[in-house]
């Protein structure tokens, strides 16, 4: 055992010690956070715009401050952007998190000097309360790698601009640095393709230990190692490669065929980060759930999803939640974004202490007959059919069809593609439509009233998505094919793909 090794042990434990300190008085730690935000802002354009000073209590945050989506704050961001100081936070951001939204365009997400370290500290603290759990230190003396996007940056008006992930990739701890792989010259290169070719042979003989990134993204870098070793496991690849930390998508679909690839289960730490805060992390291999993190800088507030598009919907802070709702998250947080629609679902799994899973994204969802389908009803329905019939998921998206052929009755439509196809698809797709009747109550009331058909599956050629996200520019990095869609935009072009 190397000495970092030997090391993280004590550092694992006062880190979880530190984590316990808040993590079970949230909702307190939640109201202070809260009032350190607005008294830190007080003196901004948008504090002064808002009465942030007259802001004592909760109530008051509601009434002085609206929901927003990006294009209602996008007169404040672009005063940032051009240089202008104290406009949503104090002084002016370090970075810039460049992103591109589906009706926003580019979009500029401040990152400040306060707000940054808390990326960096819940990320490590994702690492250590696994070392503190399992005592598993095994993969600090090995290699590790993050499949991201380039490191490239740009600046304007001295603020650094770039992808969240290229950007924390200047940001590693220096401890980490000579495990870290691949080179910044690999990581610099744009082409997705040429670039997971490039880490693949700056990897292969190397004793990776710990991979992260966004699942499809690496199950395509697994495929190229396995070729390039004439069909062999990771396994035998990386002998020691003991830990898969992801985000971005639920793993759960993409599950049985990494592990097939990789030729045995690793552990795996699931982590919520977003260029808006680093929201939560896993911080259990036993537990369900990831723990909200309510001490990083960020403000919570919760809105029922089903009221989400009502003119006055509920806005509930964290004391407020119940379980097993789905809410619609909103953020306030230290890098001055104010009442700010992320776009995300969650539930709470767990009050004691918070956690939450990630359910989908509020504009992606099915209701073209009022039945609002969500992700997560399609995800377990659809693992729960190819988890009965031994079927591997490599990629999916549905979306309704709701002007079929003549003497049809409308249906929703599922592209997936399988790493290999059913023998009895439709067989299948009977499967998966029973389980989703079973999950959501408008679905099922929707299809014995013969409104709907059962949905109808679309087996698609191997490399389908890859080829169809290639096509869009958005092949790699923090990219993510859209699980639900309420038109036919993505549909349409898959159908070319159909086997």
């Amino acid at each position: 055992m190397g000495l970092k090794a030997i090391l993280s042990k004590p550092f694992a434990a006062f880190a979880v010690y530190q984590i316990n300190q808040w993590k079970n008085r949230a909702v307190e730690v939640q109201q202070d956070v809260m009032l350190a935000l607005v008294k830190d802002a007080s003196s901004t354009a948008f504090g002064k715009d808002h009465d942030f000073s007259s802001i004592k209590s909760y109530q008051d945050f509601k009434h002085h401050i609206p929901i927003c989506d990006y294009e209602a704050l996008r007169p404040y961001i672009e005063r940032v952007v051009n240089g202008e100081e104290d406009v949503m936070w104090k002084g002016k951001p370090v970075y810039f998190a460049k992103t591109s939204g589906t009706t926003s365009g580019v979009k500029y997400i401040p990152i400040t000097a306060e707000s940054m370290p808390e990326h960096i500290k819940a990320a490590r603290n994702a690492l250590l309360t696994y070392i503190h759990e399992t005592g598993k230190t095994d993969f600090i003396d090995g290699k590790m790698i993050f499949l991201q996007g380039s490191p490239v940056l740009t600046k304007k008006h001295g603020i650094l601009i770039g992808r969240l992930s290229g950007i924390v990739a200047h940001l590693v701890p220096h401890y980490l640095q000579k495990n870290r792989l691949p080179s910044y010259e690999t990581n610099c290169i744009e082409d997705w393709e040429e670039k997971v070719d490039a880490i693949v042979e700056e990897t292969f003989h190397e004793d990776m230990r710990l991979i992260s990134g966004i699942p499809p993204w690496v199950q395509m870098y697994f495929d190229r190692l396995s070729d390039k070793a004439g069909g062999k496991k990771i396994k035998e690849i990386f002998k020691n490669f003991s830990l898969f930390v992801y985000g971005g998508v639920n793993f759960e679909p993409y599950r049985n065929r990494m592990e097939d690839v990789i030729g045995r289960k690793v552990d795996s730490i699931e982590t919520y980060p977003a260029s808006e805060g680093f929201i939560a992390y896993q911080d259990s291999q036993t537990e369900k759930g990831l723990l909200l993190q309510v001490h990083a800088g960020m403000f919570y507030e919760f809105i029922p999803a089903e009221e989400y598009y009502n003119e006055n919907p509920s806005r509930l802070s964290l004391g407020e939640v119940e379980l097993n709702v789905n809410y619609a998250l909103i953020l306030n947080t230290n890098a001055g974004l104010w009442g700010y629609s992320i776009g995300d679902t969650v539930k709470f799994v767990s009050k004691s202490p918070y956690r939450i899973l990630v359910t989908g994204r509020i504009k992606h969802y099915i209701s073209a007959f009022g039945e609002h389908v969500i992700g997560e009803e399609v995800e377990c329905s659809l693992m729960e059919a190819a988890l009965d019939e031994g079927l591997e998921i490599v990629e999916f998206t549905v979306a309704p069809q709701v002007t079929p052929a003549v003497g049809e009755l409308p249906y929703h439509e599922w592209f997936i593609e399988f790493a290999k196809p059913p023998k009895d698809l439709a067989g299948f797709s009977k499967k998966v439509d029973q389980v989703m009747q079973k999950k959501n109550i408008y679905y099922f009331d929707l299809i014995k009233g013969n409104i709907l058909q059962p949905l109808i599956i679309r087996s698609l050629r191997g490399g389908s998505f890859q080829s169809y996200m290639k096509k869009e520019g958005k092949l790699g990095g923090q990219n993510k094919v859209p699980r639900l869609s309420n038109d036919r935009n993505i549909a349409d072009e898959l159908t070319t793909y159909i086997l």
